[in-house]
């Protein structure tokens, strides 16, 4: 019994020794690449010491996520800022692209998806929480970006999953719910109810024709850029008169401050720019870095 005792003591002592224990899961470039085949990108020179954090890139109508990578140059900002990159596809085959599944929204081909077509906000998040599961996200920093059609797209992941997303960022698709069916030119607040309050940060070309800043469009846009600014002022309960500075030759930023748990609504329009990605990368990386969930 004595020598039973002391072979246990021994082992345990192995077990629980400082430099000994059982290692905690680490994660990989190749870890994340199972999660998401060819659709997730980590920064140069991390091999998963560390959690860092991601921000989900949704490409425009018709688009896919590795053109949305390369067109966006935004590899070269996660590179620089070291942050995980994910660039899926969306759930709606559609020309030689893909286009997102937003609920009662007509798509850019003028048709509301069917109950058949995949469900992308709980692939969305669904991808963003397996991510956070490896290990190698940082899951207090994990946000959303988009063009366009996905701009729309990282809107609506701010309405219904707040709880998933620490801040938004659309790029010429800001939007805060519906287009009010008796007023289409003003956003319906009961179609958009976050569950908490999200900070906001958007870009735009004051030139674009498609989705125009001032309003109008296909059934999908109709109300101003302006009017989603407020609107999402409103949700976040922001205090503060809305103001209006020069952070750049030919760009220009709307924002409200004094908003509720530290969150912010902020939208940079370039002057003369159409509808493609204006956004100043660098940028957008600092503006989304300054929040946690």
């Amino acid at each position: 019994m004595t020598a039973f005792l002391l072979r246990l003591s021994a082992s345990l002592l192995l077990l629980f020794a400082p430099g000994l224990a059982v290692a905690a899961p680490t994660c990989s470039p190749a870890t994340l690449d199972r999660i998401a085949p060819g659709a997730v990108r980590a920064p140069a020179g991390w091999a998963g010491e560390r959690p860092l954090p991601l921000l989900l890139l949704l490409h425009g109508s018709t688009a896919t996520g590795a053109a949305m990578l390369r067109d966006s140059g935004l590899g070269a900002t996660a590179d620089r800022h070291g942050f995980l990159l994910a660039y899926p596809d969306g759930g709606i085959p559609a020309k030689s692209g893909f286009v997102w599944n937003i609920p009662g929204v007509p798509t850019v081909e003028g048709a509301i998806p069917g109950p058949e077509a995949r469900d992308d906000v709980a692939f969305l998040t669904g991808l963003a929480g397996r991510l956070v599961a490896t290990g190698c996200v940082d899951p207090a920093r994990v946000y959303v970006t988009g063009l366009s059609g996905g701009g729309r797209m990282a809107s609506w992941l701010g309405c219904v999953a707040a709880n998933r997303f620490a801040a938004i960022a659309p790029v010429v698709g800001l939007r805060a719910g519906q287009p009010l069916a008796s007023d289409p030119d003003r956003p319906d607040p009961a179609s958009c109810t976050p569950s908490r309050p999200i900070s906001v940060i958007a870009f735009a070309g004051d030139r674009d024709p498609v989705n125009p800043i001032a309003g109008g469009g296909a059934s999908y846009w109709r109300y101003s850029m302006h009017a989603a600014e407020q609107r999402w002022a409103a949700i976040n309960g922001c205090t503060a008169a809305p103001t209006v500075r020069w952070v750049a030759s030919g760009v220009y930023e709307e924002g409200y401050a004094a908003c509720r748990d530290g969150t912010e609504v902020t939208a940079r329009i370039s002057v003369g720019a159409d509808h493609r990605w204006v956004a100043d990368n660098d940028a957008l990386w600092q503006a989304l870095s300054r929040h946690r969930h």
